[in-house]
């Protein structure tokens, strides 16, 4: 269980005085008790399950990313390190992500697919990211898949 890890990566944190890594896992840990109260599930559970927690994880991921953005945009280089530090720790309980040249192959392999069926419409590329984003889901990031579609779109309109 990903939650139990979580709580067990604290005290080695706070044995080791890792202090960004300790505020890190707390703070991810306190998300997990927080869902775990507004979730009002049958029962006394102790843990919250993984794919819970990998959502929580993903959220914190992206508002990290949001932070450092805004970060450098406002001239703060210390506190963007510093939320880089945390998206590195955070980065380490999602399951690993495909490259953008894995994730062209099957958008390539899937508009194939939807031309022969007879399905494919260029002018659609909303739909097929939409697709893609289903069938890749938790495996691809999304700015990937859609520069995927744009990409082999243009190609496609650049052969006719």
């Amino acid at each position: 269980m990903l939650h139990q890890t979580i709580k067990e990566e604290i005290k080695e944190a706070l044995r080791a005085k890792d202090t960004i890594r300790l505020d890190t896992l707390r703070g991810l840990n306190a998300l997990c008790q927080n869902e775990m109260l507004t979730s009002k599930t049958p029962g006394d559970q102790e843990f919250l399950s993984d794919d819970k927690v990998l959502a929580l994880v993903k959220r914190s991921v992206k508002q990290r990313k949001d932070s450092i953005e805004q970060f450098e945009k406002g001239g703060r280089p210390d506190l963007a390190a510093k939320e880089r530090s945390e998206l590195s720790i955070l980065e380490a309980y999602l399951p690993a992500m495909m490259t953008p040249a894995e994730v062209k192959l099957i958008v390539h392999q899937r508009i194939e697919k939807l031309k022969a069926e007879g399905n494919f419409d260029p002018k659609a590329s909303g739909k097929i990211v939409g697709l893609m984003m289903k069938e890749l889901a938790g495996t691809a990031d999304g700015a990937d898949v859609r520069a995927a579609v744009e990409s082999l779109l243009r190609e496609e309109a650049a052969q006719k």
